[in-house]
């Protein structure tokens, strides 16, 4: 796969391919790790949802302002809301989601080999392929959660209806759409995420065989800390670039779940309103935090996703 005149060394020694981990530590471990990730990031998510499906005549306009609401009324288990219902769904999530990115990517790089594309170029292609199918097989057990988990997010919110949990969202969006109501924005969902996840997983693994590339000074092998920094750095990039890609479907996606069954908008609908309320600027609706979720979130998950690897991998 490496490209004459690149070095290769720096970037090889950090990798770890699919066939070298122990699946079931894998998993167990991973389970536990990304939990934790979820538990510091989620109020972000809440916030950032809350901001998109806010009216326009709100009170609650930025970030700082809904935050402020929250631990008024709720404290902090109010930046909590559908925390529940997201645990428990994202265990399956992330075990399908990491089996078919891993996998994916194994399958895209001897795909792309024969090319002789430059090594960044293939990192690309291999990696986006691999976000991309990794989010369409995940996203069958994601939907469902997240419709329920963001009706949570905004419950007695800008006019929204209030629940007494998850399994009563299940039960009232059920008794009035059936089971596709649970399902409801699934095609934008896809729009929204497949892409996202290819532009990140793109972003990251082409952005760190450039700055290894830049890094390579020879040396027997690159430290801990130079490799996380390395990790975090394309995290970051990867997060930025994919938000500002993507925030305009997300905020769509996340009015069509969360309004309530009497109203059903479609998604001509939403976007006439947004426009009418804000201009398109109204698309970027809570690209503050959704820029600053995807990079925290980024940079947390591929630290501890790196980790979990590490921790995973046989003994040769």
């Amino acid at each position: 796969m490496g490209t004459p005149g690149i070095p290769r060394q720096s970037y090889g020694q950090t990798e770890i391919n699919w066939d070298k981990l122990d699946k079931t530590k894998f998993y167990v471990v991973g389970a536990g790790i990304f939990s934790g990730v979820t538990v510091a990031l989620y109020p972000i998510s809440v916030v950032k949802t809350r901001l998109q499906v806010a009216s326009h005549d709100s009170i609650e306009r930025s970030a700082v302002s809904v935050i402020k609401g929250l631990l008024k009324t709720e404290g902090i288990p109010g930046l909590y809301r559908g925390f529940g219902t997201v645990i428990t769904g994202a265990i399956p999530t992330r075990i399908l989601f990491l089996t078919a990115l891993e996998t994916t990517k194994v399958s895209a790089f001897k795909v792309v080999e024969p090319f002789k594309l430059s090594e960044p170029t293939q990192a690309a292609i291999a990696n986006g392929v691999a976000g991309m199918m990794a989010s369409l097989c995940s996203q069958a057990v994601f939907v469902p959660v997240d419709v329920v988990s963001q009706r949570l997010m905004v419950q007695g919110y800008s006019g929204h209806a209030s629940y007494t949990g998850g399994l009563d969202v299940v039960r009232k969006v059920i008794k009035a759409d059936g089971i596709r109501g649970l399902y409801r924005g699934f095609g934008l969902s896809v729009l929204t995420y497949s892409p996202s996840s290819a532009v990140w997983w793109a972003s990251y693994g082409a952005s760190q065989r450039f700055i290894w590339r830049h890094l390579d000074d020879g040396s027997a092998g690159p430290t801990q800390g130079r490799i996380m920094s390395v990790q975090a750095a394309g995290g970051i990039i990867a997060g930025a670039t994919a938000s500002c890609v993507t925030t305009p479907l997300d905020t769509i996606k996340t009015r069509l779940q969360v309004i309530g069954h009497d109203k059903r908008p479609s998604a001509r609908q939403v976007v006439k309103s947004l426009i009418a309320d804000d201009g398109w600027t109204g698309f970027y609706r809570g690209l503050g935090p959704r820029f600053f979720s995807m990079s925290a979130w980024g940079t947390s998950m591929i630290l501890a996703y790196e980790y979990l690897k590490r921790v995973c991998a046989k003994d040769d």
